[in-house]
């Protein structure tokens, strides 16, 4: 299955960098129909994590995805599902 992945971890304390990539990739998968990105915030305090799960609950973003899966084997993993 082909996948898109995105790890934050260099980017974990910079807000406006974090919400540029999570645009760019999801774009990117709606663009080259790509059906899954992974999303590592990894595990930290787990602001990084809300942060994100925040960003993708935006209605203007929501519509854009399927489905949102937290890995339950791996905190620090976050899967977006396109159709």
């Amino acid at each position: 299955m082909t996948k898109l992945k995105l790890d934050l971890h260099n980017i974990y304390n910079k807000g406006q960098a974090i919400k540029i990539e999570l645009n760019r990739i999801i774009e990117e998968a709606i663009q080259k129909g790509i059906p899954l990105v992974e999303i590592i915030p990894g595990k930290g305090s787990g602001q990084l994590k809300k942060h994100v799960l925040r960003f993708l609950e935006q209605k203007r973003i929501k519509k854009l995805y399927h489905r949102l899966e937290k890995d339950g084997k791996n905190f620090g993993r976050i899967f977006v599902r396109f159709r």
